[in-house]
């Protein structure tokens, strides 16, 4: 089995345990993008089988999620799995509905964003969240991130949360993003639940959960190596090319540089090839 699942991954689970529980059913290699921390839910794509080879072309995608900020409170890992390192009041004036409009506005665009000490960016070898529980702290660059849209969705005085969606680019942390809104707000405050709509093309409607996975898995929500590049024009190779292209041999070709779907002469699907400066390489091989 080659290609790619969406899972939509739930509470309590990590990145990788649904990486491991997909490997253990179907026996083949199995990788994800994009990391979902366990507090959070949503769109994970998997690759499975010769489908991990699709990761360089899944590394640039932009996201949408739908985050609830909590405000008042400030923690350690910038989410409500955190403990409490500052409190301060919520004036009536964070709440209200014109004032939070604006602040989403102003955070729309391009900006830096420092990654926070529990994520799971390596420095020298090791993933920040390691230091970061053992109270060390490691100096991080800014990044640049793009912030495309924002939404508010739900203003609850009560319980003081404002819930909202954006969509941005690959690297912006949203509990971050949280903190700096609770900023502009005049106050502090906490992610406290995240869900991921979107990445890329895959959306949450085509997601499927785990339970699905455990039980009985229907091979049509599989998206095959040759439907994720079902935008790309295609190569039809002549039975004498096709040996070549098969064992890595690079082929002179006419095509424009970019990406192409390969088929043999019988019109199978056989892999994915790049053309650069008229010559054609082998990429996939299915």
């Amino acid at each position: 089995m080659d290609g790619i699942i969406i899972i939509n991954k739930e509470q309590g689970y990590t990145s990788n345990d649904v990486v491991q529980i997909i490997k253990k059913k179907y026996n083949e290699k199995v990788g994800h993008t994009g990391t979902l921390d366990p507090m959070a839910t949503g769109v994970l794509p998997v690759l499975i089988g010769k489908g991990t080879l699709l990761s360089k072309y899944l590394i640039n995608h932009d996201k949408i999620y739908v985050a609830t900020l909590k405000l008042g409170i400030k923690t350690d890992t910038g989410d409500i799995t955190g403990d409490v390192i500052q409190e301060e009041n919520v004036d009536e004036k964070c709440l209200e509905e014109e004032n939070i409009r604006k602040v989403l506005e102003e955070i729309k665009g391009e900006q830096e964003q420092v990654p926070p000490m529990y994520s799971a960016i390596k420095v020298n070898g090791k993933k920040l969240y390691e230091y970061a529980r053992k109270g060390l702290s490691i100096e991080m660059s800014p990044r640049k991130i793009n912030i495309y849209s924002t939404e508010v969705l739900n203003i609850d005085k009560e319980n003081k949360e404002i819930r909202f969606r954006v969509s941005c680019s690959k690297g912006t942390y949203i509990r971050t993003l949280c903190e700096s809104i609770a900023e502009k707000l005049e106050t502090v405050g906490t992610m406290s639940s995240l869900n991921r709509e979107k990445v890329g093309n895959f959306e949450i409607s085509e997601a499927i959960k785990l339970g699905e996975i455990k039980d009985n898995f229907s091979e049509d929500k599989l998206i095959s190596i040759e439907k994720f590049f079902q935008d790309k024009d295609e190569i039809l190779l002549s039975p004498r090319s096709f040996v070549a292209f098969i064992n890595g041999v690079k082929l002179m070709a006419d095509n424009v540089d970019g990406v192409y779907r390969i088929y043999n002469s019988n019109k199978e699907f056989v892999g994915i090839g790049t053309v650069k400066n008229g010559i054609l390489k082998r990429d996939i091989v299915i």
